[in-house]
């Protein structure tokens, strides 16, 4: 089958949720993608900060090809190794104290709602529900987690959405008109990725912390697209100097395959009982076996590599012409030009170059194992788009 013939079939038979671009992958190794053409890209999206050790990766197969020898699948009435030892490394790496593994960062974004409303009923009684996000955010696409998004934009033809949420715009004093005696959670991301990639201020998010921890109020940190590296840390919270009582993940740890994780910290590690929650494949032996060969490779080493390689192309993008701003951390940038962020991402594919959209900026989220060649590439093509 070619290309062309696959774009047809999925216009006629996939629903027309995604806007997608009229290109169909075939093959791919590392941060190199070919179409059914064998036209070569660079990937400066990864899946949308998925692949982080890019397209093909030998360690992430060997791991998931070994566990398929042994067991595809068992339900959660019984153990698995892969399970147990990834939940093990996760807490080993954060100082959490359990696990929930689900299967997107939605459904880990889920699980920490419910924690937090059941934390807060069982200490304070039943009006103790309410959870403050803040003003373009973004959690999720459940209606639970699309309350929780405090974007407009998303709330359009799917109300009523479940009760609770209210929206704070990102400085202490409005957090602070939010909160009250039914309040039972805080939940942030330190960088809003879908928003614009939106770099939190350090003293709020410390200033956050801080209601938190006087008001017995759980502080969550969605995770989800800043985890496992993609920042320059193990995760974005640890930037910032801060210890939240939930963390949320997904994306990069599978590397590939679908996982999401919601870490637990002292606070709220006993909250669960039998029956609370579940997952017919969450925490599934073949995506476990696959996401812990990518969290037991992001050490100390690759993080500063991330740091700086972020810090390199920011500086390189900076002095393009046309550009406005450079935000981000790490290798989670955002681009701000005159010019529409889908205009720029079409040209770049035409070019050669994979690059994603975030509101009106281009957004890059290359693997973490981006070479200085190909950095140079995704500036020289940007630079080449931008300017014209």
């Amino acid at each position: 089958m070619d290309g062309k013939k696959i774009i047809e079939e999925d216009k006629e038979y996939i629903a027309g949720t995604y806007a997608r671009f009229p290109v169909a992958f075939k093959s791919g190794k590392g941060c190199r993608l070919y179409d059914y053409d064998g036209k070569e890209y660079v990937d400066c999206g990864s899946g949308i900060a998925v692949n982080i050790f890019g397209v093909n990766d030998g360690e992430w197969k060997k791991a998931v090809t070994d566990q398929l020898d042994c067991i595809q699948h068992t339900s959660n009435l019984f153990y698995t190794e892969p399970q147990a030892r990834l939940a093990k490394l996760l807490c080993e790496k954060t100082g959490a104290k359990k696990v929930f593994f689900g299967n997107s960062g939605a459904e880990a974004n889920e699980c920490a709602i419910k924690v937090a409303r059941k934390y807060g009923e069982t200490h304070y009684g039943a009006t103790r529900k309410k959870i403050i996000t803040l003003k373009d955010s973004f959690h999720g696409r459940t209606i639970t987690t699309l309350a929780a998004t405090g974007q407009d934009a998303f709330h359009k033809y799917y109300g009523p959405f479940p009760e609770g949420f209210v929206y704070a715009d990102a400085t202490i004093e409005s957090v602070l008109e939010c909160v009250d005696g039914d309040t039972c959670a805080i939940m942030i991301e330190c960088i809003q990725g879908e928003s614009g990639v939106n770099v939190l201020d350090k003293q709020f998010v410390k200033d956050v912390e801080k209601v938190c921890k006087e008001r017995d109020i759980l502080f969550i940190c969605d995770e989800v697209q800043t985890g496992n590296g993609r920042t320059g840390y193990l995760y974005a919270y640890q930037a910032y100097g801060v210890q939240p009582d939930i963390v949320t993940t997904a994306k990069g740890l599978g590397g590939g395959l679908p996982i999401g994780a919601c870490m637990l910290f002292e606070k709220c590690a006993s909250v669960f009982g039998y029956g609370d929650h579940g997952s017919t494949f969450g925490g599934n032996p073949v995506v476990c076996a696959g996401a812990y060969s990518i969290l037991s490779r992001i050490d100390d080493k690759l993080l500063s590599e991330v740091r700086e390689k972020g810090e390199y192309l920011k500086n390189k993008l900076s002095a393009i012409k046309g550009v406005k701003s450079v935000s981000g951390m790490g290798l989670m940038i955002g681009l701000e030009t005159d010019k529409p962020a889908a205009e720029i991402a079409k040209k770049c594919i035409d070019k050669g170059l994979l690059v994603l959209t975030a509101h009106s900026k281009v957004r890059l989220l290359p693997p973490l194992s981006i070479s200085k060649d190909e950095m140079d590439f995704a500036v020289r093509i940007l630079s080449e788009v931008i300017s014209q």
